[in-house]
């Protein structure tokens, strides 16, 4: 297996504060983010209980640039690019379309679209996030096993 880190590259990881952040925003973003789709998904189907879904979205939102922004220092300071490192590329592109996606929310709703519309689109938005979930999960579990590597080297 290819290492994802070089040995200065997963030193500075295991060192940076902002893994640390990482590890904190990306739980409760995935728990903000399952009852947001509850309530969207919810409100979509049963047209009601479109205010809590809209505070959902906002609050998951929300989330979504506080672990982009803090990933974009992250990034900068382990591989020297704040985004697109070639190391994170893909997983760059996904956080891409889920921004772009979950942003749709506000021209959706300046274009006065109705409450079921907006529902159906952030179902839509959240399955790009879910994607992108995926890709971060994926190289967390390749970064654990190249750290325990390295401690069973040493």
């Amino acid at each position: 297996m290819t290492a994802m880190y070089t040995a200065d590259q997963l030193e500075r990881r295991n060192k940076s504060g902002w893994t640390t952040v990482q590890g904190i925003l990306a739980p409760i973003q995935f728990v903000v983010f399952i009852i947001s789709v509850i309530l969207v998904y919810n409100a979509w189907q049963h047209n009601e209980g479109y205010a809590i879904a809209n505070a959902s979205i906002l609050l998951k939102i929300a989330l979504l640039w506080a672990i982009t922004l803090t990933g974009m220092l992250w990034e900068k300071e382990i591989f020297g690019h704040y985004f697109l490192a070639k190391e994170f590329y893909w997983e760059d592109i996904g956080n891409l379309v889920a921004i772009v996606t979950h942003n749709v929310y506000f021209v959706v709703r300046w274009l006065g679209w109705d409450d079921n519309a907006i529902m159906a689109t952030m179902l839509i938005a959240y399955a790009t996030y879910l994607i992108n979930c995926a890709q971060f999960v994926r190289r967390g579990i390749m970064a654990a096993q190249q750290r325990r590597r390295a401690t069973q080297e040493s």
